[in-house]
């Protein structure tokens, strides 16, 4: 009986065990008042942003972001979301995102 719920457990972990995912590729460009940066793994996950300072020196300064992630689920499906931050707040759209 031991050695069943030995092995289970030791067949659990294996299952759970996370799969290895290795940097594809990877690119940065972070200057004073902006940036850029890239990411893509081998699980099929890329990840792209970019931003700038607004009203630059003023008490209205602000950082608008734009960018896009996407990434494969559990269901095999490629799910993308593009997003704005800005003053306005975090706002994603994708077509799996439900509209307010």
């Amino acid at each position: 009986m031991k050695f069943l719920i030995v092995f289970a457990a030791l067949f659990a972990l294996a299952v759970a065990a996370p799969v290895d995912v290795v940097v594809e590729r990877q690119e940065s460009d972070v200057q004073p008042e902006s940036f850029q940066n890239s990411l893509k793994l081998s699980d099929g996950t890329v990840i792209e942003s970019q931003g700038h300072l607004q009203n630059v020196g003023t008490e209205q300064e602000s950082l608008v972001v734009k960018g896009s992630f996407s990434y494969v689920a559990d269901d095999g499906v490629t799910y993308t979301v593009s997003y704005i931050a800005d003053e306005n707040g975090y706002q994603p759209q994708g077509a799996h995102i439900p509209i307010a």
